[in-house]
């Protein structure tokens, strides 16, 4: 064979290589675009909901729906604080990288978000309830107006009392069924973040009290009305299902269903436990997700990000080259049963209240929390806000209780004082209960969080110490500015 034929043979092998490609890319073009609904509950324990155990709170719409998805039972917030947790999983990065790590702060500018990811590739990305993210020109979301508005007898009495109206959101998935473009609907509710209904559809003597909190009448009654907004929440889901069904986009559609951080309860929002930085994650794929199914597998809302593009376009976005989150497409197509190995979490604060800076390692077995300043006595709005019932209606009988009740007085005292390191065994104690840090059988364990922190924080560009810089005294509560 000549030179010349063997250049013949290998342009027609690259020829055909190229035809193969091209014939491939043809085919991926072909396919039917997914659409993908993402909806997000406000404030919303894990453990508070029917799919993940919970036997007293009524979720029937969230209990059938999980019954044809996958349910995660190792999710997590990227932060224990809406701002933080909603800007890390529409940025794919922790909340240190994006700017947006103080509650109500707005991400870096030049940071890429989730909408931007998806309108390139043809996708209408439409926002419907609590936006709570900034600043907007970041966010090109296409808004579903009039979904916010107030609730019926407290049209004066502020954002708080907002609620989630789908009307609009049923007219905009009408409008997309006589489309032939793709979409992404985010639907964020605004229960059951405080304040909770006044009258609670639930007998409060049959009310579950976790042991982490104490048990009183008054705790019973503001649980009961947490689990009733919880009802509520449940109630809009189901309409939102219906709707997709309604237009025939049931077949063709993923739905994510998740929450921002753990409830305003003790040791739930505003901190890293698990109670405040676990979360809900279930996912309906059709022929794709095997219905009923759980996974240990275990995530980050900084994963969702990549996870999204991914169902849309068939691969991981590559701008930023290095975001934090990581495609779990392999876990939903039962590919693999595993994903991560550690993920991390951070807070900051909160205003002038909830100033406790912390970070967080959590792995399957083990939890290693570092408080930056743990001389701060604790105090969230739990305990101390008065504009609004979120803690203050049961707190003065966990004050008397403690004087008579010896875990109660361990929960206070718990809930005021933090060290400076703590660590958990989840599997022997998944209340997170028994500080093990000053255990010298764990200090092997705990120098290897110690340089895991130590590398992450630097990478993350985390540089807090929690030494106060400067105390600002207006007349409010003391604010804190950390270096």
């Amino acid at each position: 064979m000549n030179r010349f034929t063997c250049k013949g043979v290998i342009l027609f092998i690259l020829l055909g290589c190229a035809l193969l490609v091209n014939a491939g890319r043809k085919i991926n073009r072909d396919v039917s675009p997914v659409n993908i609904v993402l909806f997000v509950a406000d404030d919303l324990g894990a453990g508070d909901t029917g799919p993940y155990g919970n036997l007293v709170v009524r979720t029937p719409n969230l209990d059938k729906f999980a019954s044809e998805s996958l349910l995660f039972s190792a999710a997590f917030a990227g932060s224990p604080t809406c701002s933080p947790s909603r800007a890390a999983l529409f940025t794919g990065l922790y909340p240190l990288r994006n700017g947006a790590h103080a509650n109500h702060h707005g991400i870096k500018e030049g940071i890429k978000t989730l909408p931007v990811y998806l309108q390139q590739f043809g996708y209408s990305v439409g926002f419907a309830g609590k936006l709570h993210v900034g600043p907007m020109k970041a966010f090109p979301f296409e808004l579903i107006h009039n979904t916010n508005i107030p609730e019926p007898g407290h049209e004066k009495d502020g954002v708080l009392w907002t609620d989630l109206n789908l009307e609009p959101v049923d007219k905009w998935l009408q409008e997309k069924s006589e489309s032939k473009k793709p979409f992404m609907l985010i639907v964020n509710d605004h229960s059951p973040h405080v304040i909770w209904p006044e009258k609670p559809e639930y007998e409060f003597e049959k009310i579950d009290i976790p042991i982490i909190h104490i048990d009183t009448k008054e705790t019973r009654i503001a649980r009961a009305r947490y689990y009733t907004d919880i009802s509520k929440m449940d109630k809009n889901i189901g309409k939102l299902l219906e709707s997709l069904r309604k237009f025939d986009f049931e077949k063709n559609t993923v739905v994510i269903f998740t929450a921002d951080q753990g409830p305003q309860w003790a040791f739930g929002k505003w901190n890293l436990y698990d109670y405040g930085i676990q979360v809900p994650l279930i996912v309906r794929w059709p022929e794709v997700v095997l219905p009923g199914t759980k996974t240990e597998a275990m995530v980050s809302l900084v994963d969702l990000l990549p996870t999204v593009v991914d169902i849309a376009v068939g691969k991981i976005p590559d701008e930023p080259e290095n975001i934090d989150g990581q495609s779990f497409v392999a876990v939903l197509k039962g590919e693999k049963a595993q994903h991560r190995e550690n993920v991390f979490a951070t807070h900051s604060g909160d205003g002038t209240m909830n100033q406790a800076p912390m970070r967080m390692i959590r792995t399957k077995r083990y939890k290693y929390i570092v408080n930056l300043a743990p001389s701060i006595v604790y105090n969230t709005h739990i305990n101390l806000a008065k504009d609004h019932d979120g803690g203050y209606q049961y707190w003065a009988s966990w004050q008397k209780c403690s004087f008579s009740n010896e875990h109660a007085a361990a929960v206070l005292w718990r809930y005021h004082n933090r060290p400076e390191e703590e660590l958990y065994d989840i599997q022997s104690d998944p209340d997170e209960w028994h500080n093990l840090a000053k255990n010298p059988d764990y200090e092997r364990i705990l120098e290897e969080f110690r340089l895991q922190m130590k590398d992450w924080r630097q990478k993350q560009g985390d540089s807090e110490t929690g030494v106060f810089a400067e105390i600002k005294n207006t007349g409010e509560p003391l604010q804190y500015i950390f270096k």
